[in-house]
């Protein structure tokens, strides 16, 4: 099979699922561990402590990564799948308009890449559900195969953008004429780097680049509030 001729890129957390990956996936964990709920809720608030304190978002999923200091690699891939059938199996996991989009791409024999501040261990399972060919997320450092808490570098804001150049680099795809979908304003870099950019939902930021410029294109956004 010839290689793929451009690539479409997308957002993960409420572009393609209804979710914030990584709440779900960290609630899951200590869940699974059998760790009282007090302990997700206090590493919750003091997440959203950090952002209501002015914390950039590539702040804050630094500090989120280091609540699996110690934990192992294999062991968190074995969670993040049992997350999945647990998530998947409400019925309302993935969002209907985004996922649609993908299959066109896939049907249409585009590179399909999903980009996520998120990590492997939620990211992987949902790209194999989507038939995605690339997951780019955060990446955790390890050692002796458990995470020390650091991280390679933030996939958040201008991280994703230099994500898809890079990948595009590497796969000789033209980004003019590549897509990318997101949600969110911490988007707009990997939005602006391809020729196709897609606001999904009524973000104001994006919003107003779709009104402005004709070859943005729109798909609405989930109607209720993320789970978490």
């Amino acid at each position: 099979m010839a290689p793929a001729a451009r690539a479409a890129f997308f957002d993960v957390d409420d572009t393609l699922v209804r979710v914030k990956t990584m709440f779900s996936f960290l609630a899951f964990h200590y869940r699974y561990r059998g760790e009282p709920d007090l302990v997700y809720e206090r590493a919750r608030d003091r997440l959203k402590s950090l952002h209501r304190e002015g914390h950039t978002r590539a702040d804050v999923n630094r500090v989120y990564y280091r609540l699996y200091q110690g934990a192992g690699h294999r062991a968190l891939a074995e969670e993040g799948r049992l997350w999945f059938r647990e998530s998947e199996r409400s019925g309302d996991f993935f969002h209907g308009p985004a996922v649609a989009a993908l299959r066109e791409h896939l049907a249409a024999g585009d590179l399909v890449v999903l980009v996520s501040g998120s990590f492997y261990a939620p990211l992987d399972p949902i790209a194999a559900a989507l038939g995605a060919h690339v997951a780019l997320g955060t990446e955790p450092l390890t050692e002796d195969g458990r995470l020390t808490g650091e991280v390679v570098e933030p996939m958040i804001g201008a991280g994703k953008g230099r994500a898809a150049r890079r990948l595009a680099e590497e796969r000789g795809l033209d980004l003019a004429e590549c897509w990318a979908y997101g949600d969110h304003a911490s988007d707009l870099e990997l939005l602006t780097s391809v020729g196709h950019p897609v606001a999904v939902g009524d973000d104001p930021v994006l919003t107003a680049r779709a009104t402005e410029h004709r070859h943005w294109g729109r798909l609405p956004g989930i109607e209720l509030p993320s789970a978490v």
